[in-house]
């Protein structure tokens, strides 16, 4: 099977490995678990609750959620500090302090080693650090979004961000 990217996406592929035969990501479409081939590793969503009020709201498509990228047996999630520095952190898989564990979601596989992984979001990081952190615009989960679609090409599910993304149309419409 040969991989296409689509018009306007760049190749992740470090300069390093361009011209060589290695294809870095997976791009397919959802994957299930028992399809996985070898060579290719489950990027998981972890989603947890930051609110007990969850419990009540999730059955209508609302809530307040943090949430991390599992791959390789490592969580890897984003959050704010005062200072320019990397707001990316590690945990251990759905065990992210101060916050309750809801479900893990199968975002779909990479091809990437767990060396290469940890490469990739040191790359990231650079572009997450802890002081651009803001509840509405640039949070954890637009941090795991960026790097599930570009660990495997598939997007988080909305009702993960939706409280964001209505308070950024919120923004918009209110006057100051």
């Amino acid at each position: 099977m040969k991989l296409e990217l689509k018009k306007g996406w760049k190749s992740m592929t470090p300069i390093r490995l361009r011209g060589k035969s290695c294809t870095r990501f997976c791009m397919f479409s959802k994957v299930r678990s028992s399809d996985l081939s070898s060579g290719c590793t489950p990027v998981y969503l972890n989603v947890y609750d930051l609110t007990p009020m969850n419990g009540y709201f999730y059955w209508a498509g609302f809530g307040i959620f943090h949430s991390g990228v599992e791959v390789h047996g490592v969580e890897y999630a984003f959050g704010a500090h005062d200072y320019p520095t990397s707001g990316v952190f590690e945990v251990e898989p759905r065990q992210c302090p101060g916050f309750k564990f809801r479900k893990s979601i199968f975002m779909g596989t990479t091809r990437l080693d767990p060396v290469q992984v940890r490469e990739f979001m040191e790359r990231q990081a650079a572009s997450y650090t802890g002081d651009t952190y803001h509840l509405i615009v640039k949070n954890c989960n637009h941090f795991c979004k960026d790097i599930c679609f570009k660990l495997t090409g598939n997007k988080t599910p909305k009702w993960v961000n939706r409280l964001a993304r209505i308070g950024t149309h919120q923004k918009t419409l209110s006057p100051l």
